[in-house]
């Protein structure tokens, strides 16, 4: 496990902490129990809580320096969400297919959905906001390869922001037209919500992209 821990509260505030490699069977480390996001989203081996007492590992275990717990972290945080934004236009692509194909077989009143305007307009939405993330998950690749990490901060902001949110209500609009099955597991859909919002806390809550987008953008328009 890579742990990350507070090793140093005098330090400055981003050379508090430290991460350091501890094995699952290393003694004093206990399992006190597996955690379901949202009651639903498992993935076995990943949320738990867990009980450090008297652990100990060599020096040598520490990932890069005593302090680095924070850039080490960062390293991951910062690209992370971005790599998750092209999953997550695939996921709500995905939504959009199985909510078209839905609203074409599903009779209500009269006449297959896809023949109500709302059921249109939940479609064309759905589309437009997959397109809009679509161009700005390349647009961040694009800035990436050309400036590297730091040039792309902004747009790295962006889309953590955007995509996760996209792909939850893209598949919030497919279980309205799916009915009571969007909401159970013969489809892929409430995973794809539950991922959705799950992700818009995992790697930092939108909030913070948000500030950090702020400042990046009042720095950027103020030089």
């Amino acid at each position: 496990m890579l742990v990350m821990g507070k090793s140093n509260p005098e330090n400055d505030r981003y050379r508090q902490h430290s991460t350091i490699l501890v094995p699952r069977d290393a003694p004093g480390v206990k399992l006190v129990r597996t955690l379901r996001a949202f009651d639903s989203l498992h993935s076995p081996g990943g949320e738990a809580e867990l009980l450090f007492k008297d652990v100990r590992v060599p020096e040598s275990d520490m990932i890069k320096d005593e302090g680095c717990g924070f850039e080490v972290a960062q390293g991951r945080l910062g690209p992370g969400r971005f790599q998750y934004a092209m999953g997550f236009v695939g996921m709500a692509q995905r939504c959009l297919e199985l909510m078209y194909t839905r609203a074409q077989e599903r009779v209500a009143f009269g006449e297959p959905l896809i023949k109500k305007t709302s059921i249109q307009h939940e479609i064309a939405r759905s589309r437009c906001d997959i397109e809009q993330c679509r161009l700005l998950t390349l647009q961040v690749a694009e800035v990436m390869d050309r400036e590297g990490l730091d040039g792309a901060r902004p747009y790295i902001s962006m889309i953590k922001i955007v995509a996760p949110k996209m792909a939850q209500e893209v598949a919030d609009r497919a279980t309205q037209i799916f009915g009571d099955m969007g909401g159970c597991q013969d489809t892929m859909i409430p995973e794809v919500f539950t991922i959705g919002r799950f992700c818009r806390i995992a790697d930092g809550p939108d909030e913070v992209h948000m500030s950090q987008l702020g400042k990046l953008t009042a720095r950027e328009l103020t030089a």
